[in-house]
């Protein structure tokens, strides 16, 4: 007997319990969109969440561990999301929810697919060897999802300028990311600090998190929350191209993952004592700052040419 396909408000709602259950930053940004924007903002998160549970053997985020199928987890997030971009049902809710996104968006089907070419990155234990390999990597796994989410809110896909934009995002949400997570990361033998900047500090080969040497990887994690920030000033000469609400929700992201940056930074040698993250209050500071920003986007964020210096996405 063949089951009834679950409803497009279904799997929305599924979507809805993931992002609450994966990112309270993003679920609090993303009820600042529009119905429509939220629920495929919503829709996007899902699949993105899945897709790295998958790779990386974790609940929602939670719970890393060192995965020894990691190919042939790869081999199965790759194929679903390619039934998914096809517009068939997958019958995994994150991946319909994919499906379900592409159909009502433009996605450019390389998006999804240069996603998935960064998990392939963290499935072949890929360690970037320079401060590029560093970005390419951030790309895949973020500034991507930034490029993704511009389209949830209406970018024309064409928009090339406004997508690099919202790819700067990305990539200084990851940045910082990596910053803060340096110890987590080491736990399960990964690193995302380029080579290149460890033979630079002088770190013995996998000593950076040694006691002795925290000093040194403190600089580090500062020049990831300067590489960030200079990201964020781009990113956010994008939000005239957005409604209102697209662009409070954005500025309320990059005020939330910016203060975890300038965080990591500002504690110096003592960033990875406690995980770094901002209070339930904190963030509705960040909210109501954001909406003031997105009030004056026009006049505060006019746009300008892109700062030649930073990273640039690949383009098709």
């Amino acid at each position: 007997m063949s089951h009834p396909l679950p409803s497009r408000d279904a799997i929305v709602a599924t979507a809805h319990e993931s992002i609450s259950r994966g990112s309270k930053s993003f679920a609090a940004a993303s009820l600042l969109f529009d119905k429509p924007t939220r629920e495929r903002a919503w829709l996007l998160y899902a699949w993105c969440r899945r897709c790295d549970d998958i790779a990386d053997g974790q609940d929602h985020g939670h719970g890393m561990t060192v995965v020894d199928d990691a190919p042939a987890r790869l081999v199965q997030l790759s194929a679903m999301t390619e039934q998914a971009l096809a517009g068939e049902v997958v019958g995994e809710p994150a991946f319909d929810a994919l499906r379900i996104f592409a159909a009502e968006t433009r996605l450019p089907k390389r998006f999804a697919r240069d996603l998935v070419a960064g998990f392939a990155l963290d499935a072949e234990d890929w360690r970037p060897r320079s401060e590029n390999d560093l970005y390419k990597y951030c790309y895949h796994v973020a500034g991507v999802v930034g490029c993704m989410m511009a389209i949830a809110m209406g970018v024309d896909p064409e928009d090339e300028d406004t997508l690099d934009r919202a790819c700067d995002l990305g990539m200084a949400f990851q940045l910082a990311n990596i910053a803060r997570d340096i110890e987590e990361d080491d736990r399960v033998g990964r690193c995302y600090l380029p080579v290149e900047w460890l033979v630079e500090m002088d770190f013995p080969p996998g000593q950076h998190m040694k006691p002795p040497f925290r000093s040194r990887l403190a600089v580090l994690s500062r020049r990831m929350a300067d590489r960030a920030a200079a990201f964020e000033a781009s990113a956010r000469e994008g939000t005239p191209a957005l409604s209102f609400r697209s662009a409070w929700a954005v500025l309320a992201a990059a005020e939330i993952y910016g203060a975890i940056g300038r965080t990591v930074a500002a504690r110096g040698e003592h960033a990875w004592d406690h995980r770094v993250t901002t209070s339930g209050l904190q963030k509705l500071g960040f909210i109501a700052k954001a909406a003031r920003q997105a009030a004056s986007r026009k006049t505060s964020y006019p746009r300008t040419e892109r700062d030649s210096r930073l990273w640039t996405r690949p383009k098709p």
